[in-house]
């Protein structure tokens, strides 16, 4: 008995282990997605552009907090004189948070039928 109970244990155990990846994975993802609209905004050429959306999403990874995402991208549009307001910034990321996910989901690879049910 102590057996099944270990193994369904661990299937949870690797259940939220997948959860927290494909989470993490959303949220980097959506970063990049707010970085590049950033950067758009801004009217950055797609080498800088790209290099912009890579700078938010190692901000966001060392710092995780999406008020202060905003707070800091704001910052760079009034260095360049650009109207967005961290409240329009932080709308933004959360409608590119979906987004995100619905990439990731489609990025994944199930193992096998019971896994494509538990994302």
């Amino acid at each position: 008995m102590s057996d099944t109970f270990r193994s369904r244990e661990k299937c949870f155990e690797a259940k939220h282990k997948l959860e927290e990846e494909l989470c993490f994975k959303a949220h980097s993802h959506r970063d990049k997605l707010l970085g590049l609209w950033a950067a758009e905004k801004m009217g950055l050429d797609e080498d800088n552009a790209k290099n912009y959306a890579r700078k938010v999403v190692m901000e966001d990874v060392e710092h995780p907090d999406d008020h202060d995402l905003a707070v800091r991208i704001h910052a760079d549009f009034q260095d360049r004189g650009i109207d967005v307001g961290v409240d329009e910034i932080y709308a933004e990321a959360e409608r590119l948070l979906p987004i995100a996910r619905d990439d990731v989901k489609a990025d994944f690879e199930a193992l096998d039928d019971d896994h494509e049910h538990s994302v």
